[in-house]
Parts: C-alpha cells; sequence; structure tokens
C-alpha cells in the first residue's frame, strides 16, 4: 500500500512547548499520527532533537523546521510502498544523511516512523501492541507479551522540580503482587497517601514534571523515608510489597570533575559510597544514570560493587544506542538500560537496541520523557517487546496517566501475564 500524503504540526507537550505531530495517510484511506516527546535532563549522545531557533517560544519553535521537511522531506516519501517498518526506516535514515539526525531532526523523523508503525498495524487490522511484537519477533527479539511492572515516579528533584532535591526522581515499584491492575492500585494508593502525609507536614502538594510530588526537602533519606510512610500508611509492606527505585540524572550534577549532591562536592569513588549506604538503608531494585554519562569507570566501580544487588540502569550514558551500548557491554558498564524512542530517532532503530540489550542480558526499561503528549504508543511497545518494565511518571496528569490507561485496558482484554518481582531479580 502506497504513502498518499503526509503532513506535520506544530503541537504542545505537557510543558507547553512546541513538539510535532505528524499525520500519514495511505492509498486504502488509512490514517495514523505520530507524537513525539521531549526530554529536559538529555544526553550530550542523543540524536538531534531540531528546532528553528529565533523569538518563536525562545527558540524552540518548528514552524521552519517543519516546513524544511514538507518541502524537501516529505515529497521522497509520499508515493512510497509502505510493506516493511524497518524499510521505510532505512530510508528515512538515508534522505537525512547526518551521523545524528541533524538535517531534519530526530524529531520529525520518529514523527514519520511512529506513524508509519501505526498506519501498518491499522492496514493489518492488528492491535498495535501485537504488531509491535510481530516486528520484534522478525529481528529475534524473544518477546512475551506481558503486563509490565510500573516505576511511578511520586516523588521529583533535580530538573523535574524547583526544590533542593538533587536526585531527580524517587520512584516505586508495586512488585509484590499478582497482577497488574493490583500493582497499579497500591501504586495509586501509596501516591495519594503520600499526598496526605506531606499536606499534614506542611509541605507543598503541588506536582512536577512527571505527576510526583515536588515538596521542599533536602535530603535523599528524608524524601525515601516519606515514601517508606506512605507505603506502610496505606496498607502495603516496604520491600515485600513495594521496593523503591532511583534516577539520580548525575549529569546533570557533574560539573569540573566533582558531583555536587546536597550542597557537597563528591568525587566518583565518594558518591558511588552514598548510593552503596542507601541501597543498604532502603530496598532499592533500581538506580538510573548514577554517574555522569562520561564517567565510565565510575560505572564500571559501581556495576562491580551493586550489579548483583541493583538494576544499573544507562540512560544518558547510552542513549538507546546500540554503540553506546556496545560500549557499556564490553567494559561491564551497567546492566541495565533505559530504551526512549526519541533519542535514538527510529523504532526500528529502537528495536535493534532491545535485541543488543537482551542478547546480553541487560533488562530494558521502556520510558517516557518529562515533556509528554497525550500519545500512549510507549504503552503498547512495552507489551509488544515484553520488556517487563514501564517508567511512565506518578499516576497523575493526563500525560502520564493516559500511558496506565492503555496498559489497564490491554490488560483486560489479554489478561497479561504480570511477574512482579521476576522482572528486577
Amino acid at each position: 500500500m502506497k504513502i498518499k500524503n503526509i503532513r506535520s504540526f506544530e503541537i504542545l507537550d505537557s510543558r507547553g512547548t512546541p513538539t510535532v505531530m505528524t499525520s500519514l495517510e495511505l492509498e486504502d484511506g488509512t490514517l495514523e499520527f505520530g507524537y513525539v516527546p521531549s526530554g529536559a535532563s538529555t544526553g550530550s549522545r542523543e540524536a538531534i532533537e531540531k528546532r528553528d531557533g529565533g523569538n518563536s517560544f525562545d527558540g524552540k519553535g518548528l514552524n521552519l523546521t517543519i516546513k524544511n521537511a514538507t518541502d524537501i522531506l516529505f515529497p521522497e516519501l509520499i508515493g512510497m510502498e509502505l510493506s516493511s517498518l524497518f524499510e521505510f526506516d532505512a530510508k528515512l535514515i538515508e534522505l537525512d544523511g547526518s551521523e545524528n539526525k541533524e538535517h531534519f531532526g530526530a524529531n520529525i523523523l520518529l514523527s514519520l516512523s511512529l506513524a508509519a508503525c501505526k498506519a501498518l498495524s491499522s492496514h493489518q487490522k492488528k492491535p498495535l501492541y501485537l504488531y509491535i511484537n510481530e516486528i520484534a519477533s522478525s529481528i529475534g527479539i524473544e518477546a512475551e507479551i506481558r503486563a509490565p511492572l510500573a516505576m511511578m515516579n511520586i516523588l521529583n528533584g533535580g530538573a523535574h522540580a524547583n526544590n533542593g532535591l538533587d536526585i531527580q526522581e524517587f520512584m516505586i515499584q508495586p512488585s509484590g503482587f499478582s497482577t497488574f491492575k493490583e500493582s497499579i492500585i497500591c501504586g495509586v494508593e501509596v501516591f495519594q497517601e503520600l499526598k496526605k502525609i506531606l499536606s499534614k507536614k506542611g509541605f507543598s502538594t503541588a506536582v512536577g514534571d512527571e505527576g510526583g510530588f515536588a515538596p521542599n526537602i533536602n535530603s535523599s533519606e528524608e524524601a525515601l523515608n516519606l515514601i517508606s510512610e506512605a507505603i506502610s500508611s496505606s496498607g502495603y509492606i516496604v520491600d515485600d510489597q513495594v521496593t523503591f527505585a532511583l534516577d539520580c540524572a548525575s549529569t546533570e550534577i557533574y560539573e569540573e570533575g566533582v558531583y555536587n549532591l546536597n550542597g557537597e562536592s563528591l568525587s566518583s569513588s565518594e558518591l558511588i559510597k552514598f548510593l552503596e549506604s542507601l541501597s543498604n538503608k532502603f530496598p532499592l531494585t533500581s538506580i538510573e544514570d548514577p554517574l555522569d554519562e562520561n564517567d565510565w569507570n565510575g560505572w564500571v566501580d559501581l556495576t562491580n560493587n551493586l550489579g548483583d544487588k541493583l538494576q544499573i540502569v544507562g540512560d544518558d550514558l547510552f542513549v538507546t544506542n546500540k554503540l553506546f551500548l556496545k560500549k557499556g557491554i564490553e567494559l561491564k558498564a551497567g546492566n541495565s538500560i533505559l530504551i526512549k524512542i526519541n533519542q535514538i530517532g527510529s523504532l526500528s532503530e529502537t528495536l535493534e537496541t532491545i535485541k543488543l540489550a537482551k542478547d546480553n542480558n541487560y533488562n530494558c526499561i521502556i520510558s517516557h520523557r518529562s515533556g509528554e503528549t497525550e500519545d500512549n504508543f510507549i504503552s503498547d511497545l512495552v507489551v509488544g517487546t515484553g520488556l517487563g518494565q514501564i517508567k511512565t511518571g506518578a499516576p497523575s496528569r493526563s500525560d502520564r496517566t493516559s500511558k496506565y490507561n492503555r496498559l489497564l485496558y490491554i490488560n483486560e482484554l489479554e489478561n497479561l501475564n504480570f511477574r512482579g518481582k521476576k522482572e528486577i531479580t
């Protein structure tokens, strides 16, 4: 089936910042859309998010970027036979011709890739998660369709909040349950109980970019103690039913060879000791970006020290890119990878990175971005690839709950297997 028409639009993400939505229409009338998120805490090696510059939206406007794609890229695609996502994405990469998708922009290319994936799924009259499962299997990803364990960012710091917390995300994983729905109910109840506790203690209950609360506290231990209190007060058991995960976003706090954490300047080895102490005091199961994206030696040391106990997750370190993941595998830096489709700029390349990770026993966590849209593509992606974990914020704000709601719907349709703690042990 040939592509009949393509249009891109400037829309708003969850921060009110412009992003791209692209419609792709096939000759049979199939019409699908690709929405692109955007991050605030980003790795320097991510594919290029192209924007206009100038005065509009503080330089973040997209009208010129869209015009460039409309005038040059889209005519090359309209009339093309759309039969394979991998062939379509390869054509996009070829036409861009740059190393990091800077010609047309990874945001433009990703919107096309996602719209094409949805169009192929609709044309074949298959649910999106089943189509994704099919194409993942076609490249050798052994994917069991199953419900993911959620990583819920219920307390925000760093670039996602305006408070004194340097660690960016304090997350819970409701893992000690037999069904996905039970785990989500637990996460929601803990989140709501945390709001009550914060209010009683005189803290703000305003939420950050990812829906978590952003109280003016200054200590990681205080944050984790508050969450522990909320778990217990909700009638759940810390560690047995609910564990903790952190996103340190350490590239954001790294400057001139030291990590600026909670008013102290720490060396790489000192930060590792701090994280070790937190893991001994609290039931941590996962730490994301514990060190700077270029601190490879530190990553190796931390993995050696804690890799048997925790998920050591590379986000800025790997940026969903096979080349950097391969380096990490060779060095034994980290044991898990965060998967963000906009970091690499196409679904095909995302799947190739997932395959490399799985082939080398790295856990994969499908992730949103802090600047999201109402689109819930990643819910189908995590089910279809069977990766078992999703990071998509607190059960708050429609840009986050849309992902959970889609998962709840798929779960009801398919009665999905839920493995809980087995995903992280």
